[in-house]
């Protein structure tokens, strides 16, 4: 894998087709599979932070040529250091549309999980966060009244994930901020998805979660 960074904000990583074979990928998985695209990014996007510490924070703006010899990304995040969620970085006539298809197949899965699924992220919408103690949620509930957003709460692997999806009606980027932010000082911003939280994961409570822990604990 190539890295190149270009700037605080943004880094650009080439990965060859071999590249994705050695990480336990198939081509067709990249293409056809969202979840194992998904999976493959955040597996990058460690790595890079381990090579070149670009640490994901918050929301990303994310741009992807498929080409025949591999993939070329450019990530970029969302939200500079004033804490606003920034235009698309890039140029494209569409820059909602993040994918530029090579001349040898249609990648029709990949270009709906790049133009539907990372476009989320850049939108802001979704946050998964960890805990390393239960208390540690307890300790949040408190502090959450007034944030319109929908939550879950599930255990795995010996952490509990929080999953808060942001009400887009009636919360704007300043709210978001200031919700991350407190639950930042308690919890960790995760990789994982709601989508492995279900399928592996143990749930606690489904709805309403700092509701739900005040009325119990």
């Amino acid at each position: 894998m190539e890295i190149e960074r270009i700037n605080e904000d943004t880094v650009k990583f080439f990965l060859s087709y071999i590249d994705i074979e050695e990480r336990g990928f198939s081509r067709e998985e990249v293409w056809n599979n969202r979840e194992k695209s998904e999976e493959l990014f955040w597996n990058m996007m460690d790595e890079i932070n381990e090579e070149d510490e670009f640490t994901v924070e918050g929301p990303l703006w994310i741009q992807v040529h498929a080409k025949n010899e591999g993939i070329e990304v450019t990530v970029t995040r969302a939200m500079p250091g004033d804490g606003q969620l920034g235009d698309s970085p890039f140029d494209d006539d569409d820059p909602r549309r993040m994918l530029q298809q090579p001349n040898i197949e249609s990648y029709h899965d990949l270009e709906n999980m790049i133009t539907e699924g990372l476009e989320a992220s850049a939108e802001w919408v979704e946050n998964t966060f960890s805990f390393p103690d239960f208390e540690d949620v307890i300790r949040t509930s408190s502090r959450m009244h007034g944030y319109e957003a929908q939550t879950s709460l599930y255990s795995y692997e010996n952490k509990f994930y929080l999953h808060v999806v942001y009400d887009e009606d009636l919360m704007d980027n300043h709210d978001k901020t200031n919700m991350f932010s407190v639950l930042s000082e308690f919890g960790h911003p995760s990789k994982k998805t709601i989508h492995l939280l279900k399928e592996y994961g143990n749930l606690i409570f489904e709805k309403d979660v700092f509701t739900q822990i005040e009325k119990y604990f």
